[in-house]
């Protein structure tokens, strides 16, 4: 819905000098006023009274699927999912077919996406052509098309000496390395996570030191190189520690996680449900509460959702070739609001900053902030508002959630994407 002038009054407003109830006024796209008592003339009045009027959230790690498998996800039925869970600038992963490793692929998804609505899509590029890891990418043409990092992800890039290389590439050009770190052969095979629950089920175990064998690779790499890394979806104890080691010692490492590691351990398996198959794998109880010690201390910049809708037909299969992934935009805000703010863990200024600015500062983002002369990118949300996820009702083509039939709280009404409401006309228009 295109709107030239409104006002979203009577909410607590997210700012990044802290939380203050006032109206923000938007015209033209930007956010022109913050201010108690406005009553411009000729602007609709969205009331968001006793609700907190945040930055659109910023996730840096989704899959669109587009190009390529559109089955499973299209650019249109993405941002629509985005919007809907309150994210209004998305960057998605390069493992599409063909693989996002060249400017075509880049500036495809680039117009697809100011086609299909007014959130924002921001391309990751590949590290290695083809994600095959041995031939680097042309880092300054794919950022110079619109790129805003790059990442194998997906795949890890098994050879040191090719990481080692671009991170140097990419330092030159300004452009984020993003880490999938993941020792395949130490994967040999598995499909949850080893421990207790794999061994009573039966199932190949995942040993932990994939994960953290290659995010201490990477901080190393990073720190001899003297360049920034990005370590994606960390879910260990383990691999947490490694990080919080690299930074007391001045490496410029940064890292996310998801919110399934936030909520969900590897005692969901026990159903055998393949919508719990996700890569890395569900965790221990101590793995999850050693991540959000992390991001409590600062270890674990941001929150991320890794959205990987599949079609029914990925899932509705065997657990052992089921395919990896969480269909995550429509229940990341709820799940973090629900288990770290409503457990009272984290304030809603901090999680609303590791969803928004400092998400955004990791990929020099233009995103993540209200203030005047900012674009209007906003999200309203619902505190105290609870609901039942139903995977079936999801905007997304992907309802591999393992969430479905959980109530959570927090409600995210409406999403305002560059000044256009993205989701939940209906709703501001009442």
């Amino acid at each position: 819905m295109k709107e030239n002038k409104f006002l979203i009054k009577g909410g607590h407003v997210v700012t990044p000098e802290g939380i203050k109830d006032c109206g923000v006024l938007v015209e033209n796209g930007k956010i022109s006023a913050l201010a108690a008592n406005i009553e411009p003339e000729g602007a609709r009045v969205i009331n968001a009274e006793g609700m907190y009027v945040s930055p659109g959230l910023v996730d840096i790690h989704c899959h669109l699927r587009e190009p390529g498998y559109e089955e499973k996800e299209d650019i249109a039925s993405g941002t629509a999912a985005a919007a809907r869970g309150g994210f209004t600038s998305i960057c998605c992963m390069a493992n599409t077919n063909p693989v996002n490793d060249n400017a075509v692929v880049t500036e495809f998804i680039k117009k697809k996406a100011a086609m299909a609505g007014p959130v924002h899509v921001y391309p990751i590029a590949a590290i290695t052509k083809g994600l095959e890891g041995e031939e680097l990418t042309e880092a300054g043409e794919l950022s110079e098309s619109g790129a805003v990092g790059l990442s194998d992800d997906g795949r890890c890039v098994k050879n040191a000496q090719i990481m080692r290389l671009a991170l140097c590439y990419a330092k030159r050009f300004g452009i984020r390395i993003i880490s999938h770190p993941e020792d395949m052969d130490l994967v040999n095979g598995g499909l949850m996570n080893e421990g207790y629950w794999s061994t009573v089920l039966g199932m190949p175990g995942i040993t932990r030191a994939a994960e953290e064998s290659m995010i201490a690779r990477d901080c190393l790499l990073a720190e001899i190189e003297n360049t920034g890394v990005h370590i994606a979806h960390v879910s260990t104890a383990g691999g947490a520690e490694i990080i919080r080691a690299a930074k007391k010692r001045g490496v410029a490492v940064t890292c996310e996680t998801t919110p399934h590691y936030i909520y969900a351990t590897d005692e969901w398996v026990k159903t055998y449900d393949t919508f719990t198959k996700v890569n890395p794998p569900l965790r221990t109880e101590n793995d999850r509460h050693a991540i959000i010690e992390a991001l409590l201390d600062g270890t674990i910049d941001c929150i991320a959702t890794d959205h990987a809708p599949h079609h029914t037909d990925d899932k509705n299969v065997e657990y052992a070739i089921a395919a990896n992934g969480i269909s995550g935009f429509e229940t990341a805000f709820a799940i973090c609001w629900t288990v770290l703010v409503k457990g009272g863990l984290m304030t809603p200024e901090e999680l609303f900053a590791k969803m928004t600015s400092e998400a955004a500062n990791i990929l020099n983002l233009d995103a993540g902030v209200i203030g005047e002369g900012r674009t209007a990118d906003i999200a309203i949300i619902s505190p105290d508002e609870k609901w039942t996820v139903n995977p079936s009702k999801f905007a997304s083509r992907g309802h591999n959630s393992p969430f479905g039939g959980h109530e959570l709280t927090g409600v995210v009404k409406c999403a305002i994407a560059g000044g256009e409401i993205a989701h939940g006309g209906d709703w501001a228009c009442g």
